[in-house]
């Protein structure tokens, strides 16, 4: 028998998870730069 045990363990971030959160980075920065402009933010795609 070995002496070493593994867990395996489900990645904390997956691609669709850090392509959702790029997303939602550019977003949030395109509403801030509208509202600093003086524009309503564009909600959504």
């Amino acid at each position: 028998m070995s002496k070493t045990a593994s867990i395996g363990l489900a990645p904390s971030s997956t691609l669709f998870a850090r392509l959702m959160a790029t997303i939602d980075r550019l977003l949030t920065a395109s509403a801030r730069i509208a509202v600093r402009n003086g524009d309503l933010p564009r909600f959504g795609l």
